[in-house]
């Protein structure tokens, strides 16, 4: 087993906003989606959090309608959101995913701190990293299932699907898995076993997530690529995540949500024949 590393937490302000004010996720219950790589974050730094709707009697999701209401009920200065997840801490509500993640970096020792405080690249390189693993391991797979319309039934555009998912798992699958090799054999990753600076970043994090979740909605497609052999550094770092003590704990806890609906969702139609 991997012990998890000791995150080294960024310095804070004192009259920092939120700076030692609970973290709370607000997000759709029982599916892992967008929330999943924020839940990660915190669980791999043994960071107190709550889960409100999952934590709530029958799953309530008022709290997170009313937040994404035209007029959510919190601090003015806060504007409106789109859609979760929502971050609240303290005073302050984030919304959209990596800007929850460029927040929670640094003050979870998620990205290597700066020997310079004024240089702040390392937060930006993660960035680049992690949005790049959403939009191949979160967005391309959502949109494989429903091409078309967000809001139609997948029922309604499984043509269309078969012919995305297939161009995913043959063409862009392989190029997400060819560029993050590539990141890991960079000097920038230093050393090969993390995308960056030597550590556990957000990053690695969120790329494993989307691993995860691409292996169980193409178990075929991603089981042939991944027995070719060619990307074997993107796999170690699979394994190596999945084996820090923290990851291994809350995996094995009821607080994993299971896939079904939402970002990941297999389809046997949509697998490799």
């Amino acid at each position: 087993m991997t012990s998890s590393p000791t995150p080294k937490r960024a310095r804070t302000s004192p009259s920092s906003t939120s700076s030692s004010a609970p973290y709370k996720l607000h997000y759709w219950p029982t599916i892992p989606g967008r929330g999943e790589p924020i839940r990660l974050c915190f669980e791999a730094t043994s960071t107190p959090y709550t889960d409100v709707t999952n934590t709530s009697p029958n799953n309530d999701t008022s709290t997170l309608q009313s937040l994404t209401s035209p007029h959510p009920p919190h601090p003015p200065s806060n504007p409106p959101h789109f859609a979760p997840p929502i971050l609240q801490h303290g005073d302050l509500f984030l919304s959209q995913l990596p800007n929850i993640l460029l927040y929670l970096g640094p003050r979870l020792g998620l990205v290597p701190p700066s020997s310079d405080d004024d240089d702040k690249t390392a937060l930006y390189r993660i960035n680049q990293l992690a949005l790049t693993a959403l939009d191949g391991f979160l967005n391309e797979p959502h949109d494989s299932h429903h091409p078309i319309s967000i809001s139609a039934f997948y029922s309604a555009q499984k043509p269309a699907a078969k012919s995305r998912a297939n161009d995913y798992t043959s063409t862009r699958l392989p190029k997400f898995l060819s560029y993050f090799e590539n990141v890991l054999r960079s000097e920038a990753s230093g050393g090969g076993e993390w995308l960056y600076g030597g550590q556990l970043t957000y990053a690695d994090l969120v790329l494993w997530q989307g691993l995860d979740g691409v292996a169980f909605a193409f178990p075929k497609a991603v089981g042939r690529l991944r027995g070719s052999g060619e990307w074997p550094r993107v796999w170690a770092l699979y394994e190596r995540v999945k084996g820090l003590e923290r990851v291994r704990a809350y995996l094995g806890s009821e607080r994993r949500l299971g896939y079904g609906e939402g970002i990941w969702r297999y389809y046997e139609e949509l697998d490799e024949d």
